[in-house]
């Protein structure tokens, strides 16, 4: 006699139902650029259940543009709280399944949705699908660095250095927002790698190794060109992480290893731009994870 199998609900419903997905679009005085995102979202060749763009407090023409052009789809307009604040409310309006997100300056390929929902029902383990994507900056495409390479499985480690999943290339179930919370509005950038950090933590991510996206930079209005030392973002995430004490004893070493190391160029920095305070901000939290890996 075999044994019998009894498939989980979240298989059963990749099986047999067509899954619902929402499309999220964060904007904030993109009015130039948001119509591209949002037509690469309509022509999928799997269209997604909902459509929504969370406007963060625009002060261009995103709400007339959104207006004239595209009636059917949802338009939140908030105050502006940030990219963080934006998701996360796209994520509570909408009742989907899925959620993919886009970034109102990049554009999907008609194809992305389809082929990673492809992938996820052929692997059902998995609740978060990521993609590559073609590098865009000033209109030129360019070929990003080795460190920057995409992988799959448990990537925990390859998540510490820097971000290696993008916002707009990934597709996550909402199980994992309900389990391991949504995105930090308390940090001004790197916030996608604060919650890729949690997740990868705990879970595999499933890669599909062909670009399904034109990711544009170079934009003054970039995150990454408005702060220095975007590495400050990544050692609060990291020190956040390693307190929730969730971590496996050798995640918790790495990630504690890649911590000294990211304060020990930002304590450099910060004596450079003759900023004593925060470099002494760096030199304790470094000291106190040096004493913790010795024992004392």
């Amino acid at each position: 006699m075999f044994p019998f199998f009894y498939p989980s609900i979240l298989t059963l419903k990749r099986l047999f139902l067509q899954p619902t997905i929402a499309a999220v679009i964060p904007t904030f005085n993109r009015g130039s650029v948001v119509s591209r995102a949002i037509d690469s979202v309509l022509r999928q060749t799997l269209l997604p259940s909902e459509i929504i763009v969370v406007d963060d407090g625009s002060t261009d023409n995103t709400a007339n543009l959104i207006a004239a052009k595209y009636s059917t789809i949802s338009y939140l307009k908030t105050k502006n709280k940030g990219v963080s604040a934006a998701r996360n409310l796209g994520i509570k309006k909408t009742k989907s399944e899925w959620i993919a997100f886009l970034d109102s300056d990049d554009e999907w390929f008609p194809q992305k949705l389809e082929k990673q929902i492809a992938y996820l029902s052929s692997e059902q383990n998995y609740k978060l699908a990521h993609c590559d994507e073609i590098w865009i900056r000033n209109g030129r495409r360019v070929n990003p660095k080795f460190k920057h390479k995409k992988y799959g499985g448990y990537i925990f480690e390859k998540c510490l250095p820097l971000c290696v999943i993008s916002p707009s290339a990934v597709i996550i179930h909402r199980e994992l927002f309900d389990e391991l919370g949504c995105f930090d509005e308390t940090l001004p950038a790197c916030e996608d790698y604060d919650l890729w950090l949690r997740i990868c933590a705990k879970y595999p991510v499933l890669f599909v190794g062909e670009p399904l996206l034109n990711k544009f930079g170079g934009h003054e209005d970039q995150l990454s060109q408005k702060f220095w030392g975007m590495d400050r973002f990544r050692v609060e995430a990291l020190h956040k992480i390693i307190k929730l004490g969730n971590l496996s004893e050798s995640q918790k070493l790495r990630a504690a290893d890649v911590l000294i190391d990211k304060c020990s160029v930002l304590i450099s920095g910060s004596e450079k731009r003759g900023n004593p305070q925060l470099a002494k901000k760096y030199i304790d939290l470094v000291r106190m994870y040096q004493r913790e890996s010795d024992g004392v």
